[in-house]
């Protein structure tokens, strides 16, 4: 099964189960992938979450009950999730902009998403600048936070300052394994949990075989094979290059994503670039 079509079957999981508590791993297995890879690649994918696009369906589909059927309230809150009507209510506003109980009758505006689709479009404006690499067990060392995914573009910035400050980033570097293929202070996500709340961590990191200091965790990385990826210029190009990712590469390539965190590498300032790794495998 193409990637295109894993997508499509995993908008059919969702769909068949819309009425149930959806799980993320479960609509990522679909996919082939980790409900990290698969709740990232649908939003850069879609411009809207995982959640939200779940949210939007079942608002449409239950203003689609209102208007033909006698179903009451509180049954239809139930139904998609709502803990009480009045939770229901407020949801059914905001995105409906009236009450459900307005939404019965005629000549009432609603809003309709319709269900997704997913096609593969080739552009192939710009090339993506990549090697593979073989790399064997490796540790890394670093801080870890607990980040809530819609609020990630506002803490990671804040984790990395607040590592600056703390002089983090030189105790980093005076244990850094100086001789490894993945090099720089690295950012890693990792053990997410995606549904009502969605979260994961992220861990700044050095590759490293010492024992952590104080405060500090380690994690260990399996062999695996590795997709790296480029990104000249400043680090802010690695959000682009996520994306590229997964609407350009891994459509077409010859791997699917691995069950394993990426690595976003921070290089040395006078190189100019940073490094995306992430773990692959073989398509069957």
């Amino acid at each position: 099964m193409d990637w295109v079509s894993r997508m499509n079957e995993a908008i059919t999981y969702i769909e068949d189960h819309i009425t149930e508590e959806i799980a993320y791993s479960e609509v990522a297995k679909v996919a082939c992938c980790s409900a990290y890879h698969f709740q990232r690649m649908f939003s850069f994918i879609t411009e809207v979450s995982l959640s939200e696009y779940i949210r939007r369906r079942r608002l449409t589909l239950a203003a689609f009950e209102l208007q033909n059927s006698q179903v009451k309230v509180i049954d239809l809150a139930l139904r998609y999730g709502y803990d009480s009507p009045e939770a229901f209510a407020r949801a059914f506003q905001n995105m409906h902009g009236t009450t459900p109980t307005a939404a019965r009758n005629p000549g009432t505006k609603l809003k309709a998403f319709p269900r997704m689709s997913f096609q593969l479009s080739i552009k192939g404006v710009a090339e993506m600048n990549y090697r593979m690499e073989e790399a064997g067990p490796f540790t890394i060392v670093g801080v870890k936070n607990r980040v809530n995914t819609e609020k990630a573009f506002e803490v990671v910035p804040a984790i990395w300052g607040e590592a600056r400050e703390k002089g983090i980033f030189e105790q980093l570097w005076d244990i850094r394994d100086a001789s490894h293929k993945v090099r720089g202070i690295l950012g890693v996500c990792a053990n997410g949990e995606f549904g009502k709340n969605e979260e994961f961590d992220y861990i700044l990191a050095i590759v490293s075989d010492q024992s952590p200091p104080e405060s500090m965790v380690k994690m260990d990385f399996p062999e695996a094979t590795w997709a790296v990826f480029e990104a000249p210029g400043s680090p802010d190009h690695l959000q682009d290059l996520w994306k590229r990712l997964y609407t350009e590469w891994v459509p077409v390539s010859a791997y699917d994503l691995a069950y394993l965190p990426a690595i976003e590498c921070y290089l040395p300032i006078e190189e100019n670039k940073n490094e995306l790794w992430v773990p692959v495998v073989k398509r069957q």
